[in-house]
């Protein structure tokens, strides 16, 4: 199963903003907090906006992921933090985000499967921002109505996945052949702000439920995303994004 010319072309108009997310000049970087636990979290809910060049105190178990337009940092505690980020591991950032967003180098077999597993030891994650990842119940931003795909991790079997629409009852089959880790949304169930599914194969203990909202791909900034995704509670996109980009982290300020 090849790359539709539509996907094709959306997958390039995804790559071209990816690059331009990141390519914003770092003295204009709004940093938010995209993850915060510990003593001070309730002084840094995600979604919280912190001026660049801030100086951060925390205490002992706190733990503070922040995020500009360079990536994400995280602050462990206790000590003094500077908000700003050193130019390094930027492009490699760059280049993570352009993947997520963009056409995916992987080897595919005539089928649009995946050649290869993830690495030993490790459980393999989405490769696009907006695939479904149907190994998790959530909600799940989608930028294109049209052209929804579904992802699994595990290809080693052929999966039929049965999404049902929770209002109205209606069903639809998604079909996997083994190998293929990418299907195509049923048109026979449009995708619309706030429409909640629910995914259920054979074997599994638990529907798995997806509720959709409709974002706004086409701002730039990666602080705009990361804002969005944030108060539309698209967390586990919000968990990709902040670990494809995240930066080294940094160490406390020497006292004194």
């Amino acid at each position: 199963m090849f790359l539709t010319r539509k996907f094709r072309i959306n997958a390039f108009k995804s790559a071209a903003m990816a690059m331009a997310v990141l390519t914003v000049p770092a003295a204009l970087a709004e940093t938010i907090v995209v993850r915060s636990g510990g003593p001070s979290a309730g002084s840094y809910p995600p979604g919280r906006k912190i001026a660049d060049n801030s100086v951060l105190t925390l205490q002992a178990g706190d733990v503070l992921t922040i995020l500009d337009g360079r990536g994400t940092r995280t602050l462990k505690g206790p000590g003094r933090f500077n908000t700003s980020a050193a130019s390094s591991g930027v492009s490699d950032t760059r280049n993570s985000l352009s993947g997520l967003l963009g056409t995916q180098r992987v080897r595919r077999a005539r089928t649009g499967a995946v050649r290869g597993g993830a690495d030993e030891g490790r459980m393999p994650r989405s490769p696009n921002l907006w695939y479904v990842d149907i190994s998790q119940s959530s909600n799940v931003c989608i930028a294109d109505t049209n052209n929804v795909q579904l992802w699994r991790p595990d290809l080693t079997q052929a999966l039929t996945v049965t999404a049902r629409d929770e209002k109205s009852g209606k069903s639809a089959a998604i079909p996997f052949e083994k190998g293929q880790f990418r299907a195509t949304w049923p048109a026979a169930l449009p995708v619309t702000e706030g429409s909640s599914y629910t995914l259920s194969w054979p074997g599994l203990q638990r529907p798995v439920k997806i509720a959709f909202s409709i974002m706004n791909a086409t701002d730039e900034g990666l602080e705009s995303m990361a804002s969005m995704l944030i108060s539309r509670k698209c967390d586990a996109q919000l968990n990709l994004l902040v670990d494809t980009v995240a930066l080294p982290d940094p160490q406390p300020a020497p006292e004194g």
